[in-house]
């Protein structure tokens, strides 16, 4: 199998901007070390109360087992609650067109 991304998305309190950075500045070290992952985008809505991320795993059986970990984790921080995840497979040829970033 190819690569795979994972959403997560989750109601989220705050904090936002640079305390967010200092409070989750540990965690993104820590993720950054997952094996199999290539990359993670951030996201956050403070307008709707929503953060999440978008991952880009080398493989599906590293998603899921991250996917497992993150929601676990996850689920013990205040403040975060309706925690959602979902899974995709990469169509390559048409995310290469479109300078999707999954070299």
């Amino acid at each position: 199998m190819g690569k795979r991304i994972l959403q997560i998305d989750f109601k989220y309190a705050g904090p936002w901007d640079e305390e967010m950075i200092a409070v989750y500045r540990e965690m993104a070290e820590n993720i950054s070390t997952v094996p199999g992952l290539d990359w993670k985008i951030w996201t956050e809505n403070k307008d709707a109360g929503e953060a999440g991320g978008i991952y880009l795993f080398d493989n599906a059986a590293a998603c899921q087992s991250f996917a497992d970990e993150q929601i676990a984790r996850l689920s013990g921080i205040p403040g975060i609650s309706g925690i959602r995840t979902k899974q995709f497979d990469i169509t390559v040829p048409l995310t290469e067109i479109t300078r999707g970033p999954i070299g």
